[in-house]
């Protein structure tokens, strides 16, 4: 060590370390602690050493501010504690804001309907995603909820439409639907589908009546590989 770390320490027990009489009676705390570390405990015990709040400008507003003063919207202040003592209780405020919307949504949720989309083995290897990009619209206009979304597993050309009438007791035609791109786009009659099939990179509403879908060629070529498409929805 050099004498300048030496003498870091040697000042830091002597600031922080002193004797303090007033702490004598405090079980065995005899010495000042370390004033960063106190905050970091995790326990419910004052503060050995608790911060000096005056002249803060912040203490003083809410001291000569009748309205505030007792606001239930400003969180308490506890100088004696520490900051894990401050987290739990701003945990115990923030659970109990949440418990309540939770429990009127959650009496609201109800299934609707039931789908099966595809089926898993049953093996215990993991099963890989095959649901993939669900995008959400809601069209006010006709009251009608879409969910865009592929399913990876033999139908990486295809892109599902899946919508519900916003009043679940109403129901509307082609509830789902699949869109295949396949070669569609290809020039000529000549062309080889395999070497133009298309499988759906991304899609979102554009509009109530437009869906956007970033397509892929399954044989990529220079300058052909990716295709940005707007679909009308009918």
């Amino acid at each position: 060590m050099t004498q300048k770390d030496i003498t870091f320490v040697a000042d830091f027990l002597t600031e922080h370390f002193n004797e303090a009489p007033e702490l004598y009676n405090r079980k065995g705390k005899y010495f000042n602690v370390e004033r960063v570390g106190q905050y970091l405990k995790d326990e419910d015990d004052d503060l050995v050493s608790p911060p000096n709040t005056e002249g803060n400008q912040w203490f003083n507003f809410l001291k000569n501010s009748t309205h505030l003063k007792e606001s239930p919207l400003l969180f308490p202040y506890y100088p004696e504690k520490s900051l894990h003592f401050v987290k739990r209780q701003m945990e115990g405020v923030i659970d109990r804001c949440l418990q309540k919307p939770a429990d009127v949504i959650g009496k609201s949720v109800h299934q609707a309907v039931c789908m099966s989309l595809y089926r898993t083995s049953q093996s215990e290897d993991s099963t890989p995603q095959l649901f993939k990009l669900p995008f959400l619209w809601n069209d006010k206009t006709s009251n009608t909820h879409y969910v865009l979304f592929t399913i990876l597993e033999n139908s990486i050309s295809k892109i599902y439409i899946l919508r519900r009438h916003t009043d679940t007791s109403r129901s509307v035609s082609s509830g789902i639907l699949a869109v295949e791109f396949g070669n569609f786009l290809n020039n000529s009659i000549n062309e080889s589908s395999d070497s133009r099939c298309y499988s759906c990179l991304d899609a979102h509403f554009y509009d109530d009546e437009t869906v956007t879908v970033v397509l892929k060629e399954s044989v990529e070529q220079e300058g052909k590989e990716r295709v940005l498409a707007q679909l009308p929805l009918s």
